[in-house]
């Protein structure tokens, strides 16, 4: 039983009382999970504004995790794009990306909800690690589901969950993808309502966007902080992140959503381009439908069918976007760039051989955007690097 809350969560980002960001959002769900879903929100209402709840969350995000990242100032990029970049270091998190953010917040509220066992599912296999290592730390059961495609090119996170004590179970329908992942991760709740649904991405139904939102909201709340230590001012020019869901870019422009002197630019993967058909480009070339629990944009085939997305990044490779992310494209809010896999490629390299980071394929798709804007001198751009690329390694060398 949830105790009556005595404070009011204040929505910070652009979402009614029943999930909608616009047309986008809701909470489209089995009967049988209409409880679990009501259940989570009134929970998650409560805690996000309980002072306990905030004071523990905070504890282990500094003791556990090791934040605050750094906001690191790349001079070489800053020569070679001619303004001051900023890089957001998600990658030195503790699991190696900014997916532990939303793992932590979400452990502890299923923790306070009575929960033993947590469901999740990953792509790039960084969710998959956090959702793992979070479990083990609080004693508490996971499954994790993951296209067997992805448990190919994203091994190391395969082991790395088997050695946190995770059950990790390969996904063969579909293009055995992201997508298809998220597909076995709601089944098994259905089948299993007392299990807590651990969401890596902000989509699927109401309060999963709005929740996973808030808690990687802490990258945009340091980030104020820092560019106000290191330029005087609490706010860049333009943030970069990229975009499958939304975790990450969800947390890196929360606190700036409002704010109009800032860019708040969206990087989706185009795969092989846009029109090729082999893409993810959701913003780009989607249509709104309804995915996993959530009206939003997504890539349909001709009868209507969500069709198969590609990218050489896994934790990209998804048909759909967060209803965040499909309604602030769609008002110009964000702006938004699509990047090929040789860009994403030709950028990881880039930054490894300027500034010695090896970034995640997920970030190095926002990396790419610096290659397609021309920023004015003295222009303040962070980018945000959630993840770090020792999982990418073998596709970087290939």
């Amino acid at each position: 039983m949830i105790p009556v809350t005595t404070t009011t969560f204040k929505h910070i980002l652009p979402v009614n009382d029943n999930g909608f960001y616009g047309p986008f959002g809701g909470a489209f769900v089995p009967d049988v999970l209409k409880p679990n879903i009501d259940n989570l929100r009134e929970a998650f209402y409560h805690y996000a504004s309980d002072p306990e709840f905030k004071t523990e969350f905070d504890r282990l995000l500094r003791d556990y995790v090791g934040r605050p990242t750094p906001l690191y100032r790349a001079p070489r990029l800053c020569e070679r794009y001619g303004a001051e970049i900023y890089l957001k270091r998600e990658d030195l998190n503790h699991t190696g990306a900014h997916k532990i953010n939303n793992a932590i917040g979400s452990a502890l509220l299923a923790k306070r909800m009575g929960k033993t066992r947590i469901i999740a599912e990953t792509g790039a296999g960084q969710h998959g690690v956090a959702a793992a290592t979070v479990c083990a730390l609080m004693g508490m059961e996971c499954t994790v589901y993951m296209g067997a495609t992805d448990v190919e090119r994203q091994l190391p996170n395969v082991k790395r969950m088997e050695m946190l004590g995770a059950k990790v179970v390969p996904v063969t329908s579909g293009n055995s993808t992201l997508k298809d992942a998220v597909n076995a991760a709601l089944q098994d709740w259905c089948d299993n309502p007392d299990s807590f649904y651990l969401i890596g991405s902000a989509v699927g139904p109401h309060p999963y966007p709005e929740m996973v939102a808030h808690f990687q909201s802490v990258i945009s709340e340091e980030m104020q902080k820092q560019l106000l230590e290191q330029t005087g001012r609490a706010y860049p020019d333009a943030i970069i992140a990229c975009v499958g869901g939304g975790s990450n870019a969800s947390g890196a422009f929360y606190h700036f959503i409002d704010d109009s002197r800032v860019r708040l630019i969206a990087v989706e993967a185009a795969g092989l381009g846009t029109e090729s058909g082999m893409t993810a480009a959701t913003m780009t070339i989607g249509q709104e439908g309804i995915l996993h629990g959530s009206r939003t944009l997504l890539m349909q085939g001709d009868n209507g069918e969500v069709a198969d997305p590609y990218s050489i990044s896994a934790g990209l490779d998804y048909p759909g976007v967060g209803p965040l992310f499909a309604y602030m494209s769609q008002t110009g809010q964000t702006e938004v760039l699509a990047a090929t896999d040789a860009e994403a490629l030709a950028a990881a390299r880039t930054l490894a051989r300027l500034e010695g980071i090896i970034p995640a394929l997920e970030s190095s798709h926002a990396l790419a955007a610096l290659e397609k804007i021309r920023f004015e001198p003295g222009q303040t751009v962070v980018v945000n690097v959630s993840g770090r690329g020792d999982k990418d390694m073998d596709t970087y060398l290939q």
